[in-house]
Formats: C-alpha cells, structure tokens, sequence
C-alpha cells in the first residue's frame, strides 16, 4: 500500500513494502529511482539488520551460524502504517518467528518520513525488545536520477563533497571485492575543488565505501553547476553506487551505520566492524535528510 504526502510543491511516496520511499517529485519531477529490475529492481531500501555482505553468507553468535542475504531482510518484508499526517508517516516492523529464525534478536524497526521544507528527512528508531544485547546494522540505499529531468548524461553532472563546510581535495575509499566484501587496501580519490564527475569506470569496481566521518554532506551538482540535490548525514561512513557495467540513469548516495565484512574478517556477529549495539531495552535513532 502506498502512501502520499505533499508541501511546498514537495511530493513523497512511500510503500508498506519494505517501508520504502519510492517516488520524490518536486514541481513535477522526479527525483527517485523507478526501481526498474533491467538495472536494479529498487527506489530507496532501508538496509536492516545489517549493511551490505556477509562473508560466507553467514554470521555466528556465541559459536552459532546463521545465514543471512545482502542487506538484511527488513527491504523485502511488510511493514504496517502506524501513522499518518499531512507531512508525515511512520512506518512499523516488529520481530517475528519469521524474522527470528534469520536474526535471533526481538526487536522494534521504525521509520519516519517528514517533509520538511525543502525535502524530507527519514529516521530509523531500533528498539531492543530482547533481553540481551542487540548488534545490528542499518543503512539507506536511496537511488537518485542522474541525470535529471532527462538532461544530458553523466559527463556534465558532478558529485559534490563536503565535511563542516569545507570540500575535501581527496577521499579515502574502500573497494568491493568478489562476494560483496570489502577490500582491506583503500585507493585515494581525487577531488577537484570537492567534486568528482560520475563515469562507468568510477563504478567499475561496484560501490565506492568512505569510512571515518570524511563527508557529512554529498550534492549531485547539475550541468548549470548548482546543487540540485543534497543527503545530509552524520554517519560513521557511506557509500556511493551505480550498478557496475550499465550506465544505469541513477546515482545511489548511501549513509550507514554498518557495513559489509571484509575478506579477511574472521568474528562474531558483535565483533563487525561499525557495528551498532543496544542492551535490553534501548533504542537507538539515527538517519538522514534529502534537501532538493
């Protein structure tokens, strides 16, 4: 079921599916993926209980092994609408015996959609509902057209950098390797004046990780060189992806907190790194907001 609120010429579309938005437009244009599966079957997934892969497609606690696919469960699962105003929704998953046979934790994943201004911000609230510690990890996926409107291609768009108002001259980032893990060598990415301009060979390597807090703000720059779009977020690290190979019409801007294992991790489900844990009873908040 999906569900539609609007402000300032602002419209945002949501689904029960997943808890996900699917359509953005503003003025009339669309600024969201349309999820078509030739390139990638998805708008903007929320990535819970965990970000990204799993090496060996498994995880254990306390010396037991789960498995586990890409991204958690929570994107392909129902969510119920608990709440709905003029600006705002809120989207509700509870743990099941469905969800505890693949994650062994009760627990409460909300998601709040408010329009604000000029765009909306989304916010995740995980509660611990068991009673033990919780590790977990979550992560937007949103996909945003580029380019725009049907104007151009990626050749006079840029992808704009920031940390506290300043544009980094470079970037440090991980790279995929086969599986879905992530590499433990980093390669240096060069910015110019903070910006970088989006090419196949950019994403040959699939998504391009930044750890560390290196940006909080990231801007999809237009051919008249203003920022027509920009993901705010406080995240520990994010990515950036467009499916390897294809060309595909969107840019993904991904903020986390979590990531996928890299190839040489060996641990516990506790022991992933940027993993988020709660005690019995806690709830942890956290997301991030698009600004048109």
């Amino acid at each position: 079921m999906q569900t539609s609120v609007e402000k300032n010429g602002i419209e945002l579309t949501t689904d029960t599916h997943g808890g996900e938005a699917v359509s953005l437009r503003k003025n009339g244009t669309e600024y969201l993926w349309n999820a078509d599966p030739t390139f990638w079957g998805h708008h903007a997934p929320v990535l819970f209980p965990f970000v990204g892969s799993l090496k060996n497609k498994e995880y254990r606690i306390d010396g037991k092994s789960y498995q586990m696919g890409q991204h958690g469960f929570a994107r392909d699962m129902d969510f119920s609408l608990i709440d709905e105003k003029n600006d705002s929704v809120i989207y509700e998953l509870k743990s099941s015996d469905e969800t505890m046979l693949k994650y062994p934790f009760e627990f409460t994943l909300r998601i709040t959609y408010q329009l604000t201004e000029h765009g909306y911000t989304n916010k995740w609230t995980v509660t611990n509902d068991s009673d033990r510690y919780m590790p977990f990890s979550i992560g937007g996926h949103p996909a945003f057209m580029c380019p725009i409107n049907g104007q151009g291609d990626w050749s006079v768009y840029r992808i704009s950098f920031e940390k506290m108002g300043f544009k980094p001259s470079h970037l440090t980032v991980h790279t995929i390797a086969d599986g879905g893990l992530i590499n433990t060598e980093t390669k240096d990415l060069a910015l110019d004046s903070g910006m970088i301009t989006p090419t196949d060979e950019l994403f040959a390597g699939d998504a391009l990780i930044i750890e560390d807090r290196q940006a909080d703000r990231v801007s999809r720059i237009g051919p008249d060189g203003k920022a027509y779009l920009t993901v705010k977020f406080n995240t520990p690290l994010f990515g950036i992806w467009s499916p390897a190979g294809k060309h595909a019409l969107f840019i993904c801007i991904e903020p986390w907190y979590g990531r996928a294992d890299s190839v040489d991790f060996d641990g516990e489900l506790a022991d992933r790194k940027y993993s988020q844990d709660l005690k019995p009873g806690e709830t942890f908040t956290g997301g991030f907001e698009v600004e048109l």
